[in-house]
């Protein structure tokens, strides 16, 4: 398993993020194999479903060379199932003590969710400076980030914003100096992935990378 700095470094190099929800763990190699074509090198599941942790496993055994996450992390157990699929690294949409420990304890890089000062404060006290930002967009988008996050700022630590993300901000939030990565849902929408609609989700991948770009 890799590092904490080593993943978050990874993470910061692809810059966006395809966060999904798989309902069927047949359509995880195609959907894999996808994004890799279009440039798209970490994926970030979603333990929504039954399928999450067995998808995982299949993407991780024959596509080895991508970064591959666990999201909605809310349990020790999931910790420990993520950890045990292959996962290499987690995120959670608010921050439990419990889970942030049990990751801890595995050795899996972790992402706990904060959008308030008293949510870093606890981050920080597990020295945890890797913080999903979530939910972005409702909580008020950069303009409370930046606001929220400038007391911290000197502790290092970084945000990977999710919630609301699109092609149209997404640029936005990477071009703050706090921000590691970006994710979203557009990238691979639950819909297209269930139907086997690779091109489209070639297609607006490709986009995420051209704007990137320019």
């Amino acid at each position: 398993m890799q590092t904490p700095e080593n993943v978050f470094k990874e993470l910061e190099s692809e810059r966006v993020v395809a966060t999904v929800v798989i309902d069927d763990k047949d359509n995880a190699a195609g959907l894999a194999e996808t994004l890799l074509e279009a440039g798209m090198n970490s994926i970030e599941l979603t333990l929504r479903t039954d399928e999450a942790i067995e998808a995982i496993k299949v993407i991780k055994n024959k596509y080895p060379q991508m970064l591959v996450g666990a999201g909605t992390v809310l349990t020790r157990e999931q910790v420990r199932q993520a950890a045990d699929a292959g996962a290499e690294f987690a995120v959670s949409p608010g921050l439990n003590p419990e889970v942030v420990e049990e990751a801890m304890k595995a050795g899996l890089p972790f992402a706990p969710g904060v959008c308030t000062p008293s949510d870093v404060e606890q981050a920080l006290s597990y020295n945890c400076k890797h913080l999903k930002f979530f939910p972005a967009e409702p909580l008020g988008g950069i303009k409370y980030l930046k606001s929220m996050s400038a007391p911290y700022r000197h502790t290092g630590i970084s945000f990977f914003p999710l919630g609301g993300i699109n092609a149209d901000n997404f640029t936005d939030y990477l071009k703050q100096d706090y921000v590691f990565a970006a994710g979203g849902s557009w990238l691979a929408p639950r819909e297209a992935i269930s139907k086997g609609e690779w091109k489209l989700i070639s297609d607006l991948c490709k986009d995420a990378k051209n704007r990137l770009e320019n």
